[in-house]
């Protein structure tokens, strides 16, 4: 399968409230690694909370922890600013919606540039893992529900 999928974060806060479900992150840089990130229990609100990421749980993997630091925000938008960064919006910035703090650790929705650049952040990156100077080749978030 190839291509971009988003499922959506309605439907996502629609499963992740319905029962306790994990999420594992999927990198894979350009020289053909792999990093995984796995999240113990993965919780995202409603639109009346504006998609906040509300629990990841306990990281276990190679990747590093880089998405921890983003729980308890809202989901930002190009046009929808909910991070708590004084002089900016960090979707604007970053060049992609997330769950923006000021700004970020992990950033799955930035441009996708190959490899090594010297822009700052806005690609799609994973700071414990290649850092924030590289573009990742890809990255899958897959949930499923713990029993």
């Amino acid at each position: 399968m190839e291509g971009e999928f988003w499922l959506g974060l309605k439907k996502i806060h629609e499963l992740t409230y319905s029962k306790k479900y994990e999420l594992l992150v999927l990198l894979d840089d350009w020289e053909g690694n792999r990093a995984v990130a796995k999240y113990s229990r993965f919780l995202v609100a409603g639109p009346e909370e504006k998609y906040t990421l509300k629990s990841v749980g306990s990281y276990t993997g190679t990747a590093g922890n880089s998405l921890s630091g983003q729980v308890g925000m809202k989901f930002s938008t190009l046009d929808a600013k909910n991070d708590v960064y004084k002089t900016g919006n960090c979707a604007v910035q970053f060049e992609g919606a997330w769950w923006y703090s000021a700004c970020h650790g992990a950033n799955l929705n930035g441009l996708y540039v190959k490899g090594a650049v010297t822009t700052y952040a806005n690609m799609m990156c994973w700071k414990t893992f290649k850092g924030f100077n590289y573009g990742l080749k890809r990255s899958r978030m897959l949930i499923r529900p713990v029993d």
